[in-house]
This record gives C-alpha cells, sequence and structure tokens, in this order.
C-alpha cells in the first residue's frame, strides 16, 4: 500500500496559482452588461423603492389615523364619565321643595301614562 505523501510548498503554491488562474478565466469569460441593460436594471431598482416607501408612508398615515382615532374615542370616554360624575353629583345634592314637587309630580304622571 502506498503511504501519503505531502504536497510540498512548490505543490500548493502551484495548485493555489492554477484555482487562481481558473477564476480569472471564468470571470473574464462573464459576459459584460452594456449601458442600456444597466441603466433598465437601476430604473427597475429606483421604481421598487419608490414603492417601497409609498407603502411605508402608508403605513405611517394609517398608523397615525388610528393613534388619532384611539385618542378621540379616549377623550370621548373621558367626557362621558365627566358628565356622568357630574350627574351623580347632582343627584347626591338636596334638591329644593320645588324640584322635589316637580319630580313627583313627573313620577305621578308617568304611572297615569302606564296604566
Amino acid at each position: 500500500m502506498a503511504s501519503f505523501k505531502d504536497p510540498s510548498f512548490q505543490d500548493r503554491a502551484a495548485a493555489a496559482n492554477l484555482a487562481r488562474q481558473k477564476a480569472l478565466a471564468k470571470l473574464a469569460a462573464r459576459p459584460t452588461p452594456d449601458a442600456a441593460e444597466l441603466a433598465a436594471q437601476r430604473e427597475a431598482w429606483e421604481a421598487e423603492q419608490q414603492k417601497l416607501a409609498a407603502e411605508r408612508a402608508a403605513k405611517k398615515e394609517e398608523t397615525a389615523r388610528l393613534k388619532a382615532e384611539k385618542a378621540a374615542k379616549k377623550a370621548a370616554d373621558l367626557e362621558e364619565a365627566r358628565v356622568a360624575a357630574e350627574l351623580k353629583a347632582a343627584r347626591l345634592k338636596p334638591a329644593s321643595p320645588e324640584e322635589m314637587k316637580a319630580a313627583r309630580d313627573a313620577r305621578y304622571a308617568a304611572r297615569k301614562a302606564r296604566k
């Protein structure tokens, strides 16, 4: 059985040089794009970038609209709570005798209307 022979430095350098030569030949054989093709690719890329920017702007506007709606809803809820608190406070304070008589008469009229 033959033993394995370690490649010498010269063998390794020659193999590296050969690999470099093959890579350069492969690169040189590749067709170079002409200016019109490059311009078309650039235009396509710029169109894609503009489309993405428009999508980002639309998403940002949608987010801002949703935040504004949420803030408006929160403000409406706070206003509703404030009005409810005022009504509750108004019910708790003692009414004047005239207000009490008017409320009693309204209840009586409502009871008669139900019958």
